[in-house]
């Protein structure tokens, strides 16, 4: 297995926390980080973990002190940032019909004094809802739905499936640890509301801020999706593929891919599939050995005197292995399986945020390069309209030039008109056939169309005539348009490199928080796994010690010489017919 410390890039020096090449191309005035709600602001993870550190899995992660908190918006949160050590329980699994024409299975929640049931849709819709508010952090996982394979086995009573019920109470569990222990989502009253329990879950998802998140988290703030003060430059933002190939990658973040990719075919290749072998070994070494402890205590009832204690002793050793190796698998399944499976499911996660981190990327640099296109297109806009300016002066100068020489001829030829008037006057007026005009033909007749001309030509060709009548007006609404679209697209430019290196720094910090968690959980499943077959070794030893001193009570062989006694005489000899008969 490689060794993936020395090319972790989860694991990152403090100056590498601001992106590259997030900010080319643009100059962003104002403070990179948006101002945020208090209950969003990312704190700094504390240099020193806590002393006391929970048994894995019900703390849900490594335990880091909760940083100083004096305003509280509820009681939980108060009771959450208390300064001790709390934990939130699942007490009980309640199958009922409230509200509801079929049963269904309830949670019992409690968290200090407050008491809350849901189902496992509800836990779904809690994570869905935290996804959507905080696109930017890591939120924990729940367990998995059952399967379409399991729903056919076990068809109706797939939903009461008591190993499944309680698998789901531990993750779940685990899950609400994990949020209450998360430096930013344990602020969130979202998830107060759904600890107290005073109201429906229904009522909190159609009142804010969940009622206020955006059909598309992409074309909203990455610091706070329902902020409802949000600029409307955020509606011209792209809408960006998951596959679109970024200009200018971020290294740090191709690398924290490839390292999740790596980490998950591990954990859910490999290693989930030797658990899984390994502990269905176990669960068959159990059985036999339950089985092989009910055949030794059967058979000790045939046997007499010290050999029939000697073979039940036996079976009793024999039925504490199966029973330690019971509580052995227990173990392994909460301790190991069950958390390596979540390691799994943390790696999707991961994945889905870098995605989210690419999508921001590509946003930037499609409105970048929107914003040039248009810039291109009014320099064009401009250069025609300077040329048409010019083209109209030209033709203007040459106006007033061919006016003075026709004014000058005129003053000439009145002149010569002049003197041959009275020759005109005496000649009899002809009209002069040169300059006859004809009648007017009065309305103008229907236009004849071409042959071949269809109706839909014929529309065509009258709507052109309609429209773009006058190119310069429309030269000059296209110039007016393509400076309005440049400065949304400058804004939205602006908007965009902010979501960028916001969302490329808090990405990057939940990271490495998510490394140190990582970190203290898989030592802790390791130190679990040690201890669980530490105390099987030692229960067996124990069994099986009980086992051998009643073994060495038997007597010896009836075909070796019996041992002398202190008087020196040969002690009694037990008959071997008495063996061969069953006496």
């Amino acid at each position: 297995m490689e060794h993936f410390d020395d090319e972790n890039p989860f694991e990152s020096e403090p100056e590498r926390l601001q992106s590259d090449t997030s900010s080319a191309n643009v100059t962003v005035s104002q403070p990179s980080s948006p101002p945020m709600h208090p209950a969003r602001v990312l704190a700094s993870p504390p240099s020193s973990p806590s002393s006391r550190r929970p048994v894995f899995p019900s703390s849900g992660s490594h335990r880091q002190p909760q940083m100083h908190k004096s305003d509280f918006c509820c009681a939980r949160d108060q009771w959450l940032h208390s300064g001790e050590d709390v934990e939130i329980l699942i007490a009980d699994a309640l199958k009922t019909s409230v509200n509801s024409s079929s049963p269904y299975i309830t949670y019992v929640i409690r968290a200090g004094n407050a008491e809350s049931h849901h189902r496992y849709s509800e836990f779904e819709s809690l994570r869905n809802s935290l996804v959507k508010l905080y696109p930017t952090i890591i939120i924990p996982p729940i367990p998995s739905k059952q399967t379409i394979g399991d729903y056919a086995i076990k068809q109706a009573k797939a939903k009461e499936d008591a190993a499944m019920i309680a698998r789901r109470k531990r993750m779940l569990q685990t899950f609400l640890n994990r949020i209450a222990r998360h430096p930013i989502l344990s602020n969130e009253h979202v998830f107060h509301r759904f600890l107290d329990g005073e109201v429906s879950w229904t009522e909190v998802l159609h009142s804010p801020p969940l009622s206020q998140i955006p059909k598309n988290i992409l074309k909203a703030p990455s610091h706070n999706p329902t902020d409802p003060n949000a600029s409307p430059a955020y509606a011209a933002l792209p809408n960006p593929s998951a596959a679109h190939p970024l200009r200018r990658p971020d290294q740090r973040f191709l690398d924290s891919e490839v390292f999740t990719n790596k980490f998950a075919a591990h954990v859910s290749g490999p290693m989930e599939k030797v658990t899984r072998r390994t502990m269905k070994r176990w669960s068959d070494y159990a059985q036999d050995h339950s089985e092989l402890g009910a055949t030794l205590n059967g058979f000790s009832l045939n046997e007499q005197g010290q050999l029939s204690t000697a073979i039940e002793k036996t079976g009793q050793a024999v039925d504490a292995t199966y029973m330690s190796t019971t509580r052995l698998l227990q173990d392994l399944e909460q301790n190991w399986a069950e958390p390596l499976h979540e390691y799994g499911q943390f790696a999707s996660i991961i994945k889905k945020l870098l995605v989210y981190r690419h999508q921001k990327h590509v946003q930037y640099e499609m409105t970048q390069e929107s914003l040039d296109a248009k810039r291109e297109q009014l320099e064009e806009l401009e250069k025609s309209e300077r040329e048409a300016r010019r083209l109209e002066e030209a033709l203007g100068q040459g106006r007033v030039s061919s006016l003075g020489s026709s004014r000058i001829r005129e003053g000439e030829g009145s002149t010569s008109t002049s003197t041959d008037e009275n020759a005109e006057e005496a000649e009899p007026s002809q009209p002069d056939t040169s300059t006859y005009l004809p009648p007017h033909p009065g309305p103008s007749p229907v236009r004849r169309r071409a042959p071949g001309m269809g109706l839909l030509s014929a529309l065509s060709y009258t709507l052109h005539g309609m429209m773009d009548v006058d190119p310069e007006t429309a030269r000059r609404n296209g110039i007016s348009k393509t400076k309005e679209t440049i400065s949304q697209l400058e804004d939205a430019l602006h908007l965009s490199a902010q979501d960028l290196k916001y969302s490329s720094s808090t990405i990057q910090a939940d990271l490495d928080r998510f490394q140190r968690q990582k970190v203290a959980d898989l030592r802790e499943m390791a130190i679990s796994m040690a201890r669980s077959h530490r105390d099987w070794c030692q229960k067996n030893l124990q069994a099986w010690e009980e086992a051998k001193a009643e073994i060495a009570k038997i007597p010896d062989h009836p075909n070796r010489p019996p041992p002398e006694d202190a008087n020196g005489a040969p002690s009694a000899r037990r008959d071997s017919t008495a063996t061969i008969n069953g006496r």
